[in-house]
């Protein structure tokens, strides 16, 4: 699998509730930034995405601008996403949303290292 399907397959299990973890390397350096949190080492992104998973539904994500570059053993990737969320609180979250992201190659598959996620704003 090339490291650009790993990320649509990333994308299309947060549509669809599937389990996010095994995405991501089991690596104490491993750090994914969201648009409200900040996450570092495996156990800490294990927990967040547990939580996102338990409290939010009805994902959209939508890929506008993929962008993926892929060398032997690393490769890192950047997007334009439309992403929206219901919480269990009945919120409904819509933004447009810049990802950036870093995978290593383990074995046969690519697995994010590194992931940030930011939602811009107009100065």
């Amino acid at each position: 699998m090339s490291a650009e399907t790993t990320v649509e397959k990333y994308y299309d299990a947060l549509r669809s509730d599937e389990p996010l973890v095994p995405y991501f390397a089991e690596r104490e350096e491993l750090v994914k930034v969201g648009i409200s949190e900040r996450l570092v080492g495996p156990d800490a992104v294990a927990e967040g995405l547990r939580e996102q998973s338990e409290t939010t539904s009805d994902w959209t994500v939508e890929s506008r601008d993929l962008r993926v570059t892929e060398r032997e053993s690393v490769a890192w990737f950047a997007d334009e996403v439309r992403m929206a969320w219901s919480t269990e609180d009945g919120d409904d979250h819509d933004f447009e949303a810049r990802w950036s992201g870093t995978l290593e190659r383990e074995d046969d598959e690519w697995l994010f290292v590194g992931m940030h996620v930011s939602a811009p704003q107009e100065l």
